[in-house]
């Protein structure tokens, strides 16, 4: 069941998702060489419950193996879903942040690659691509296109540059719920898949590798990473599907102040 938006309810999901902007960049402040992420996710939770908010993460998929932590922290060939612990992070590493919050009942959930120091001119091509395919499926994300769109312009521009573009991990639709329907592949055909209409809510996250595009699982039933051991980025904004123009609700801007990312400044 895809769920149309009112304004009033877009408007509580722009807080929720800018108070995940303003917390990633209380995270952006202390990754240095050295940090361990244990820290980190202690910083962001801490910031998400003064600010009112429930974090979305810790506690997600109950069971016997509920997410433990706050932020998903992602190191190198690691994708998504990295846990947080006593992980000291190192020049030259790649480290994916990824934060979900509830507040006043919607969600807001976005993500952004960072680099720890200076890293390879390949991983910061790889980070380059990886934001502008990101900004190529938020363009496709209008009122009379199909999900297809978004997939195909991510896919397209990832793998002519040679990158692999992960195929067992989608975007989303958000709301009241952190995952709703439907889902947003980063690949795809144009013109195929369910058709975008005005006030539906999506989250487009890009993940897309140095290497293969094939995954696995690790064996604390979280981490993802990368079959090959490739690195790997990944970026994440909360849009609205609007006529013409795709309305994005969060923002890197809190964290370009901070970290002065080149790579950024053509957004």
């Amino acid at each position: 069941m895809i769920y149309l938006k009112s304004e009033s309810e877009i408007e509580k999901m722009r807080n929720a998702a800018q108070l995940v902007s303003r917390t990633l960049a209380e995270v952006a402040k202390e990754i240095k060489p050295g940090i361990e992420t244990g820290l980190l996710d202690v910083i962001a939770e801490d910031y998400i419950k003064k600010n009112d908010a429930r974090p979305a993460f810790k506690g997600y998929g109950g069971g016997k193996n509920p997410f433990p932590a706050t932020l998903c922290i992602s190191v190198n060939e690691e994708v998504v879903h990295g846990i947080p612990g006593n992980r000291k992070l190192k020049e030259g590493d790649l480290v994916s942040v990824d934060c979900g919050v509830e507040k006043d009942g919607y969600f807001g959930d976005h993500a952004y690659t960072f680099t720890v120091g200076e890293c390879s001119d390949e991983n910061k091509e790889l980070l380059k691509t990886t934001i502008e395919s990101l900004y190529k499926g938020i363009d496709k994300a209008v009122h009379g296109n199909k999900i297809g769109d978004i997939g195909s312009a991510i896919q397209n521009h990832c793998e002519k540059k040679g990158f692999g573009v992960v195929r067992d991990l989608v975007g989303h639709g958000i709301g009241k719920s952190m995952h709703e329907d439907p889902s947003v592949p980063n690949f795809g055909r144009d013109g195929k898949g369910e058709r975008l209409r005005s006030g539906m809510t999506l989250a487009i996250e890009p993940m897309i590798t140095l290497g293969t595009w094939k995954v696995k699982t690790l064996s604390d039933g979280w981490t993802i990473v990368t079959s090959d051991g490739s690195n790997s980025a990944h970026f994440e904004h909360d849009i609205v599907v609007r006529e013409g123009e795709a309305e994005i609700l969060s923002t890197f801007d809190y964290i370009t102040e901070i970290t002065k990312n080149e790579i950024l400044e053509t957004h």
